[in-house]
């Protein structure tokens, strides 16, 4: 089986553009936890809880198990350039995504990454 076909992607991506920038930031949270597999999960549950602390964690537990999923299946390169594509598509613009990401209560180091990545593959995701 071809894991790299769009038919593969259509429900991560969809889901993740669903959430808009907050599927960035989900993104992210997995990728820069620097582990993998159930590792990740809890330490994205452990940075996005925000200020509902790990209820708002638990809430967004099968999400990231998708997601969790998902980057180890295709990476996380193509995941987020394809999310981001959708976010563009769907109106929002670079400068809207950084706002939306400055106003987000999570790590100044994440609001960094996500700053880069956007940057890194907003003119790959017009493709």
């Amino acid at each position: 089986m071809n894991i790299l076909r769009w038919s593969n992607w259509k429900e991560p991506v969809s889901t993740l553009i669903a959430l808009g920038v907050p599927g960035l930031v989900l993104l992210v949270a997995v990728e820069i936890a620097g582990v993998s597999g159930a590792a990740a999960i809890v330490a994205g549950l452990a940075s996005l809880g925000g200020p509902l602390g790990m209820v708002g964690g638990f809430i967004t537990l099968g999400l990231l198990v998708l997601v969790g999923k998902k980057i180890g299946e295709y990476g996380f390169d193509r995941l987020f350039s394809k999310v981001l594509k959708g976010v563009r598509d769907s109106g929002k613009t670079k400068k809207q995504i950084f706002e939306e990401v400055d106003s987000y209560k999570i790590p100044e180091r994440m609001k960094r990454a996500l700053r880069e990545w956007v940057e890194e593959f907003w003119n790959q995701s017009k493709e």
